[in-house]
């Protein structure tokens, strides 16, 4: 009879049951499917940049092209239709790789040779950059490098000078030693060179004496562009400064304009032993404060005018406010890539906004995501995109579940004041973590390091930022051209004299930084898609995410090396009792820094005891001072100094190529200055038994590949630190 229900249909089996909801869960997804497209994408470019070897176009194109059309097909066809969704992320994948690779193609420009001797640089200062470790540093368009062909010459030039940094605009005259960008400190780091050939920076200059003046040619029109606005930024820039002081202003000045000249280097330490870094960077944050903040002040003041709110739209209206906002400040900011990257996300949302569409959606970040990747493919494999996209997509996640109560009609204000009060701080807390625990494993995996005390002092800082610290600096640098911009400048110093002292005080507190070791490099993609699918599944299988989004913490490390040698054979470390023991402590820290907290150890210096160094060596003189003697002077050692550093340790160093070896270095591992130039940084570890003296190498070019960007520098000129 229709409509009895019968005992199998009352108690479905545990079988049926799973089923059903299986069948629901899926059927949830219904408009969840397409959020995939850009993770495909950017799959296909980040499979792009792992290829070793450079490949060829045409077949990524043809790829791309067959893919799509398999995809177009099955979407005509009836019975293909289950097809739709594999055939939609194959294309997307394959769309990836050649739109990477086409990228590629088009950024491509000189890149320099290492020039052993020192040699002139004739050329216009385009913008002020970050100060290095050996001293101020600026951007060139070069004009004339003596020694290189017009053709050969790089298109951008990062060039570290002596004393007072020039300003952009001015034409300088160099006498610099000229390398390529540096390749990765250790095998499988950052690569520093990479970075550098999509910004068309072929090269790194280290200035031997005082800049002077030069007499060139009027230079393009766009170099003129870039000159003639970052000249406005710097002045804007050291206005900010010397309104402020350095302490403060140099903070507002760096998120503000970009301008890091300002900056002391310990407060850059605490800022980021504290977790608070971020802010000093101009990305996701400063563009959704400034952009928000502009947004609701227009429309708070279309609100206000009656007559106005009677006959524009308040809300379209402050959204391309939000926009211009933008798009000024990008500007500004000297559109470093992250900042464009958030510039286009807080631009979709706008659009969003003028089509009448929500704007804080998880389809908006997608296209978002798809637009920032199609412009700048490379973003892929930078930490600022993975953290920043998987930090805002959990976000947006938490503001999909996150309940929405009813408002109160006529409840007193004292409980509405404690209602909205409390509601604000659990949802920043929630926020706080979510963030958090989104954009752990990339900073575990990059930087090494976790501000164990983070969420607090983000907690605690969190309202000067987003409420006075970056309004009043809008306000400010909006109207200081104007000789306006004293109070909200004041102001804003006053919120980050306080955001100093809280990170100054967390970061003093004992255990405030974790060192945490890199995972293998196959394991963040894996803790990437696991967050991914715990924001974009709808659902409780999103959870099934958790453990893939924790393998950068749960993933066994590999066994620490027993030996590192930095690129170029100018300086090296050897582990001993869990310790990271420095050759030469004073010599390019920052490669030293880069591999220790890679590989989880904290540095020691040499002892001085049981070693014999000179200006250009240093070997062991004992059996147990340590594995490696080194030569690191630019002459290629004597055959009886070669002599005594292989009958002093199992392991020889040498910086420049020796031609013959003496019969003491027979059964020794002898790397010279051929060995580095072709392989650059390098990994040893030892097999088998001691007294064998074998071991395993791991060089940075093997891990690099052979790609356009490959050719590296000697490090003790790059200035790669920074």
């Amino acid at each position: 009879m229709a409509g009895v229900i019968t005992p199998a249909s009352a108690n479905p089996s545990l079988g049926e049951r799973a089923r059903l909801f299986l069948g629901a869960q899926v059927a949830a997804q219904t408009l969840r499917w397409r959020l995939w497209a850009p993770v495909a994408f950017g799959g296909g470019c980040a499979v792009y940049f792992a290829f070793k070897s450079e490949p060829a176009t045409s077949p990524l194109i043809i790829g791309a092209m067959v893919a799509a059309a398999l995809w177009l097909w099955a979407r005509r066809m009836a019975w293909a239709r289950v097809l739709t969704l594999p055939l939609m992320l194959l294309a997307c994948f394959a769309l990836g790789m050649a739109v990477a690779k086409l990228r590629a193609d088009a950024v491509a420009a000189p890149i320099a040779l290492a020039m052993a001797e020192p040699t002139v640089v004739e050329g216009w200062v385009v913008d002020v950059d970050s100060p290095g470790d050996a001293g101020p540093r600026v951007v060139i368009a070069p004009v004339r490098i003596e020694g290189l062909a017009p053709e050969d010459t790089p298109t951008r030039l990062r060039a570290t000078v002596q004393g007072v940094a020039p300003e952009p605009g001015e034409a300088i005259r160099l006498f610099a030693l000229l390398n390529p960008p540096p390749a990765p400190a250790s095998p499988g780091a950052y690569d520093f060179g990479r970075n550098a050939y999509f910004q068309s920076m072929g090269g790194v200059a280290f200035s031997l004496g005082e800049t002077r003046s030069a007499y060139l040619s009027p230079p393009p029109w766009k170099v003129r562009a870039a000159m003639a606005v970052n000249g406005l930024r710097y002045d804007l820039a050291k206005r900010i400064v010397a309104r402020l002081g350095e302490r403060t202003g140099g903070v507002a000045a760096a998120m503000t304009t970009g301008h890091e000249a300002w900056l002391d280097p310990e407060q850059v330490d605490a800022m980021r032993d504290s977790g608070l870094a971020h802010i000093l960077s101009i990305s996701g944050l400063h563009m959704a404060v400034v952009g928000g903040f502009s947004f609701f002040l227009v429309r708070l003041l279309v609100a206000a005018w009656p007559w106005l709110a009677l006959r524009v739209p308040g809300k379209k209206v402050a959204a391309w406010a939000g926009l211009l906002a933008v798009g000024t400040y990008l500007i500004i900011s000297g559109h470093p890539p992250p900042a464009e990257r958030a510039a286009i996300t807080a631009s979709i949302a706008f659009l969003a906004i003028l089509l009448d569409r929500p704007a804080i959606t998880m389809h908006a970040l997608a296209v978002a995501a798809f637009a920032v990747l199609l412009l700048q493919p490379e973003a892929i494999v930078t930490p600022g995109f993975q953290m920043s996209f998987a930090a805002t997509a959990a976000l947006v996640a938490l503001v999909e579940a996150w309940p929405v109560r009813p408002r109160e009609i006529s409840a007193p204000w004292p409980i509405l004041l404690v209602q909205r009060v409390g509601a604000w701080l659990g949802m920043a807390i929630m926020a706080s973590l979510v963030a958090g625990a989104a954009t752990g494993p990339f900073a575990m995996q990059h930087f090494n390091r976790t501000a164990m005390y983070g969420l607090g002092a983000n907690l605690a800082t969190a309202p000067l930022s987003d409420f006075l610290i970056m309004p009043a600096l809008a306000l400010g640098a909006l109207l200081e051209p104007m000789g306006l911009g004293a109070p909200f400048l004041w102001l804003a110093g006053q919120g980050i004299g306080m955001m100093l002292a809280v990170g100054e005080w967390v970061a003093g507190l004992p255990g405030a930084v974790r060192t945490v070791a890199s995972a293998p490099d196959f394991v963040l993609p894996i803790a990437f898609l696991g967050v991914l699918f715990c924001c974009l599944w709808r659902g409780p299988l999103r959870w099934l995410g958790l453990p893939l989004a924790a393998a950068v913490m749960l993933w066994p490390r590999a066994p620490v090396p027993d030996l590192w040698i930095g690129d170029g054979g100018t300086n090296a470390a050897f582990v001993e009792a869990g310790q990271a023991v420095v050759m030469r402590p004073a010599v390019r820290q920052f490669a030293v820094d880069v591999w220790t907290r890679r590989r989880g150890l904290e540095p020691a210096e040499r002892a001085v005891d049981g070693w014999a160094c000179t200006r250009f060596s240093c070997a062991p003189t004992e059996p147990g001072a340590g594995p490696l003697a080194m030569w690191w002077g630019r002459r290629a050692p004597s055959p009886d100094e070669i002599d005594a550093l292989c009958r002093s340790a199992p392991v020889v160093s040498v910086r420049a190529s020796v031609a013959v070896l003496p019969p003491s270095c027979t059964g020794r591992l002898v790397l010279d200055g051929t060995d580095h130039a072709r392989g650059g940084a390098v990994e040893l570890w030892r097999v088998g038994r001691v007294s064998e003296n074998r071991w395993r190498a791991v060089w940075a070019a093997e891990v690099r590949g052979d790609r356009p960007w490959s050719r590296g520098g000697d490090p003790e000129l790059s200035d790669s630190g920074g």
